[in-house]
């Protein structure tokens, strides 16, 4: 009777959650199928939602203006520079309806930058639901592919980052802390088959980076059998767990083996929470992992720990696909990778509706009810600057065409540039499908930093005052961003002319990294010091003539002399042989930048 009773139960909860997979399916079905209606429901929403706020009446949009052409002609194509002001003037405690009519809940602080800073990306209280509706629809898109994943569990490694109150006692966070502390968040990893993490809540909310990798590696060991997938929002991000399993094994095997914990996981929720887990001492579990962590060659690393695994789930377009090849490595090319969404600070944009494509061929279909799309044609031949006028709506793109995205969200951004370079790649029903391409602007990245090619320049002209004592100055320098080690770092190739009697010491290039670094953003300089997710930069000194040298390689194969410019960052593998062929000497920064947790990202001034 008891085992009939818990059948139907089981078959029950099947039923359900088929049910809840359909209704997803069919919704997105319904809102591609309807891309340009939404799309004008979407805008009409948020315009007469906020028809009173200070922002659109300035631009001389009121309340019985508010059709799309209207609001098209009267409206500029904006960055953050534009809004900051009125940003500013939020953080510091002004609660009139500036962006938005609604009360702003929160700052989601963006990893692009302003002025060396995060940008504050105002938010609301709604904006959390829909967030949450977005995330429904991935298990159901996922499931079509590869079913049977509410019969496991999932390794994922989830990291909360700092975050402070503005001035006027709003917290500012980065968009997936705020969704990890959610009610929401909780409720989903509680109560949804679909996705059931080996990782406690209370170690994926532990603040010290340490601790919480620790403790969710050593719970996804524990419960590997029970494992159908492993991943991370951000390729970098499960590499750096990779790489701290290579360093920690030994430590993770005492503690499966005798059912403890170690004395570095001082938090007590995290013990707590832990010690459910590692109910008792499991040698023979810990006799499997240390024999497989022990060999030299970690190919393959990610199905011999966790056999039962299916697929890895990271982001790997844009900066982040300099990582497939560490991942194929780890899983020895037997696993998919899984490149799901397509978010920001400001928005949550698309989903991939083909989620076993290769890395290289993942394109995101862009939901019409998350917020109001435009695109910006990107000219790739001259450069030429766009009319704002003449930007495209999401039914109208061209297949191939390069766009900038510019959004418009329930939050209070209009006409947004959002920085983010696409092409059209296909479409789904009347929405588009896009590759992402690239960041605009963006020359360096490692993990969540964004490096550009201004900013570089600025920390570089810093650290280049150190020479001039011993009459040597920078010639010509380039930037690469090395990810062949655990973590990534910067590198900057520098060829210098010292007509000095003195040689520069090699203590005054180790000051000259450090220069640079403290020049960098604060995204940048949080991953040196707290998230430990880049690795200390480093300057490699060239011969005389090396950028000559670049220089005739590049009319080699076909650019123009009379149009050449020294690229302020080199990818391609040829390149990077010449420079490191004439490298030198090589220098690392001596110690990390200062950084403090809280350090505010926003002007106390209107």
């Amino acid at each position: 009777m008891q085992n009939t009773t818990i059948k139907n139960l089981s078959d029950a909860a099947y039923n359900v959650n088929q049910d809840k997979n359909l209704k997803a399916l069919r919704f997105i079905e319904d809102v591609t199928s309807n891309a340009d209606e939404i799309q004008k429901q979407v805008l009409a929403e948020i315009l007469s939602t906020n028809a009173n706020v200070e922002y659109l009446q300035r631009h001389g949009l009121n309340e019985h203006d508010i059709d799309v052409d209207t609001f098209k002609k009267v409206i500029p194509v904006v960055t953050y520079e534009d809004l900051k002001p009125y940003i500013d003037r939020i953080a510091n405690g002004d609660t009139s309806p500036i962006l938005s009519s609604k009360p702003i809940s929160e700052f989601l602080t963006s990893s692009g930058t302003s002025g060396g800073e995060r940008k504050l990306m105002p938010t609301i209280k709604e904006e959390m639901e829909r967030r949450s509706l977005f995330y429904s629809l991935m298990m159901p898109v996922m499931n079509q592919f590869v079913p049977d994943l509410d019969k496991g569990k999932g390794v994922f490694f989830f990291f909360i980052k700092s975050e402070a109150k503005t001035p006027g006692g709003l917290v500012a966070r980065p968009v997936l802390t705020s969704y990890y502390k959610s009610s929401q968040f909780k409720d989903k990893i509680t109560n949804d088959p679909y996705n059931k993490y080996t990782s406690p809540i209370e170690t994926i909310l532990c603040s010290d980076s340490y601790q919480s990798i620790y403790s969710q590696l050593l719970c996804g060991l524990c419960q590997n059998t029970d494992v159908l997938r492993v991943g991370s929002i951000f390729a970098s991000g499960f590499i750096r767990a990779i790489r701290f399993l290579e360093k920690n094994w030994k430590i993770l095997c005492n503690d499966i083996r005798n059912g403890t914990l170690d004395d570095n996981i001082t938090d007590p929720k995290v013990r707590e929470a832990v010690l459910k887990i590692l109910i008792k001492p499991n040698p023979k579990l810990a006799d499997f992992i240390e024999a497989e962590c022990r060999r030299e060659d970690w190919k393959g690393i990610i199905p011999r720990l966790w056999p039962n695994t299916k697929y890895v789930e990271v982001i790997v377009t844009g900066s982040m696909a300099q990582y497939v090849p560490k991942l194929d490595y780890y899983s020895n090319n037997s696993l998919p990778i899984v490149s799901a969404l397509y978010a920001s600070s400001e928005c949550y944009f698309g989903l991939n509706l083909n989620p076993l494509c290769k890395p290289s061929e993942v394109f995101y279909t862009l939901l019409p009810n998350m917020c109001y799309f435009e695109f910006s044609p990107v000219n790739r031949i001259n450069g030429s600057p766009n009319d704002d006028r003449k930007l495209v709506d999401l039914v109208d793109v061209e297949l191939g065409q390069e766009y900038e995205l510019v959004v418009t969200t329930y939050s209070g951004l209009y006409r947004y540039r959002v920085g983010d370079i696409l092409r059209v790649a296909g479409f789904k029903n009347e929405a588009p499908q896009f590759n992402f391409i690239c960041r605009k602007s963006v020359v360096l990245s490692i993990d969540s930093d964004k490096t550009d090619e201004a900013e570089l320049q600025i920390a570089v002209t810093n650290a280049a005052k150190h020479l001039l004592q011993f009459d040597a100055s920078l010639i010509e320098y380039t930037s690469y961003a090395d990810t062949s080690s655990v973590p990534g770092h910067y590198v900057l190739y520098w060829e210098i002319d010292q007509t000095g009697a003195t040689k520069v010491p090699p203590s005054v290039f180790e000051n000259c990294c450090l220069a640079v670094e403290e020049s960098l953003n604060s995204v940048y300089r949080q991953g040196r010091v707290s998230d430990k997710s880049i690795g200390p930069l480093e300057i490699k000194i060239v011969e005389t003539g090396t950028f000559d040298k670049l220089m005739d390689y590049a009319i080699s194969q076909g650019a123009s002399m009379a149009q050449y410019k020294t690229p302020r960052c080199v990818k391609y593998a040829p390149i990077v042989e010449i420079l490191n062929a004439r490298v030198v000497s090589s220098y690392f920064s001596p110690k990390c930048p200062q950084w403090a947790p809280g350090q505010k990202h926003w002007s106390n001034h209107n």
